[in-house]
C-alpha cells in the first residue's frame, strides 16, 4: 500500500496506520474484533486532523477491515483493494458488505484466487447500498497485471495504475456530490 499512499496523496491528504500485530513484527493478523478497534482508532484521529469527509482505503484485509468499521462508523465511502471474498478457509466473507451501509468501490482483478468476480457481482447485487465495480484485466489479488497482457494491451503498470487513480478520484467525487 506504500505506493498507493503516494499515489492517493495526489487526490487528499492520506493518513496511514499500521495495524497492531504489524508493529509488533509479527505476520500473523490479530483477532478481528482488534483490527476494527485499530481501524477505528485510526480513523478517529483522522477525523480530528481532516475532518468528517473520510475514506477508508484498504487493500485485501485492510478493505475488509474498514468495512466492518464503516458499518459502525461514519464515513464518507470505502475504497477496496483486492477484497478477500473468500478466506483461505473457503468461507463466503459476504456478511459485511450487505451489511455495511457506506458507498463502496471495489477495485477487483481478474485473476485474485480470494474473489471471484461473478461472486462479487452477485454480492453486489443484493447489496442494498451503492456499490462500484473496477475490474483490472488480468489483475491478480495485488491487481498486478501479466506481463503478457500488458505486451498485449500496451499498457504499462503505471498506466494501470493511473487508470485506477482515476476512477477512485471519480468515485470519491460523486460521494462528495451526494452529500
Amino acid at each position: 500500500m506504500t505506493e498507493w499512499k503516494v499515489r492517493l496523496e495526489t487526490l487528499a491528504p492520506v493518513r496511514a496506520f499500521d495495524y497492531l500485530y504489524r508493529r509488533r513484527g509479527s505476520s500473523r493478523p490479530d483477532p478481528l474484533p482488534t483490527l476494527i478497534a485499530t481501524h477505528s482508532d485510526a480513523l478517529r484521529a483522522g477525523r480530528e486532523e481532516l475532518g468528517d469527509s473520510a475514506i477508508l482505503i484498504g487493500k485485501s484485509m485492510g478493505g475488509r477491515v474498514s468495512c466492518h468499521v464503516a458499518a459502525s462508523e461514519p464515513c464518507r465511502a470505502v475504497v477496496c483493494f483486492g477484497y478477500p471474498l473468500r478466506g483461505t478457509n473457503g468461507k463466503l466473507r459476504d456478511q459485511v458488505l450487505l451489511e455495511c451501509p457506506a458507498p463502496i468501490f471495489f477495485v477487483q482483478g481478474t485473476r485474485d484466487p480470494l474473489c471471484e468476480l461473478s461472486e462479487l457481482e452477485s454480492v453486489l447485487t443484493a447489496r442494498p447500498f451503492p456499490s462500484e465495480l473496477m475490474v483490472v484485466e488480468s489483475g491478480d489479488h495485488s491487481l498486478v497485471a501479466t506481463r503478457s497482457y500488458l505486451k498485449q494491451s500496451g499498457k504499462s503498470d503505471e498506466t494501470m495504475a493511473a487508470d485506477i487513480l482515476a476512477r477512485i478520484a471519480n468515485f470519491a467525487r460523486s460521494q462528495a456530490e451526494r452529500r
